[in-house]
């Protein structure tokens, strides 16, 4: 079915970069559905949240008459806290880690603060940033995008980068995206999809304890819990005390709140590690079923979705306007600074829908040289 449209876009910053417009920047892959297609457009897993987890949700709609309590909040803090070893202190319950962007940039506009932000990246924390009048410096990594932490600016008090970095699909090691934390410069961390990564612990700094540090969790995309709006940042307590400054009483209702307590409960724990490894047999299956098919895979992918080029020569635009209508959705690349209408991002999906992906790539590659 054709999305919901999302929220009206705020007025455009009166000085953008060279790059994607404003309208671009808002753009995100739920955009891009075909009705009764194909999705490599969204990152989230699967059609919805799994049995159990809708059965514990459901086990509290007779809850919903009264207000959020006080045991609820606690406990799901609790749960993440003893996830990544901090105090509750480091946990500030979000409405999924999109909310987290807002409230940092109120933050660092608070706190007169400039921004660097890594790109190819998510583009709502700049999006976010700009919206609140916050000078933003963009650093763009050269393929194949490692960070390079020397690439930030030093004057820059406030850095955000992804880990792993959507779309690229790269993973930077812990100790480089460390080197950009120190005193009197807020770091924040997109780790949305850490959470699958195949050496999680090697590379999150959650619990890292580092000054400035923010890192920003989403319980939506592994869960299939886009619609419930779930996540949590964990980090340096001042500075979540102070995101969580102006947010109104009860900024996360009761199945929010179970969601977390839900998904970072033990039991959960042994479903994720059985989720990593299915995604990482499907993104090795999907890689090599696209090469064959003479799909350029741009870097070696270690997140769930894989960055892809257009044929050469060919019109990159109506390419994928060709797959669209042929029933399969994709994510457009131009949107993201640093990046091209060549470029495309595939969500890690099952070897059936990726032998659909290829038949019609390779149909519409041919159909457009002849």
């Amino acid at each position: 079915m054709t999305p919901a449209p999302g929220p009206a876009p705020g007025p455009a910053p009166e000085h953008l970069p060279e790059g994607p417009s404003w309208d671009a920047l808002r753009h995100h892959g739920d955009a891009e559905l075909v009705p009764g297609g194909v999705d490599f457009a969204v990152n989230v897993r699967g059609d919805g949240p799994p049995a159990w987890l809708r059965e514990r949700l459901a086990s509290r709609l007779g809850d919903l008459g009264g207000y959020p309590t006080v045991d609820d909040d606690e406990a799901a803090v609790a749960a993440v806290a003893a996830r990544h070893g901090v105090g509750p202190d480091g946990v500030l319950l979000l409405g999924g880690a999109a909310e987290g962007f807002h409230l940092i940039a109120d933050h660092a506009a608070r706190r007169g603060l400039h921004a660097a932000v890594v790109h190819p990246s998510f583009t709502e924390p700049e999006v976010e940033l700009r919206r609140a009048g916050v000078g933003v410096d963009r650093v763009i990594l050269p393929p194949p995008y490692r960070l390079d932490p020397a690439l930030v600016p030093d004057e820059a008090d406030l850095v955000v980068v992804g880990n792993p970095t959507n779309p690229t699909s790269v993973l930077h090691p812990r100790d480089t995206v460390a080197a950009l934390c120190r005193p009197g410069r807020v770091t924040v961390v997109d780790e949305a999809f850490c959470d699958v990564v195949s050496d999680e612990a090697g590379h999150t700094l959650a619990g890292a304890g580092l000054p400035g540090l923010v890192v920003l969790r989403s319980l939506t995309k592994t869960w299939a819990l886009a619609g419930l709006r779930v996540g949590y940042a964990v980090g340096d307590p001042a500075v979540l005390a102070d995101l969580a400054t102006d947010r109104p009483h009860w900024p996360l209702g009761t199945l929010q709140l179970e969601a977390v307590r839900a998904c970072l409960a033990p039991a959960a724990d042994r479903e994720l590690e059985t989720v990593r490894a299915q995604v990482v047999a499907e993104r090795e299956a999907m890689v090599a079923a696209l090469e064959t098919a003479g799909i350029p895979v741009v870097v070696p992918p270690e997140a769930p979705f894989v960055l892809v080029r257009t044929p050469a020569g060919m019109d990159p635009v109506a390419f994928r306007a060709g797959l669209a209508r042929r029933g399969i959705a994709t994510r457009r690349g131009d949107t993201f600074p640093g990046l091209d209408a060549t470029y495309l991002r595939l969500a890690v999906r099952d070897g059936r829908m990726v032998a659909e992906l290829v038949r019609a790539w390779r149909a519409q590659r041919e159909g457009d040289r002849r």
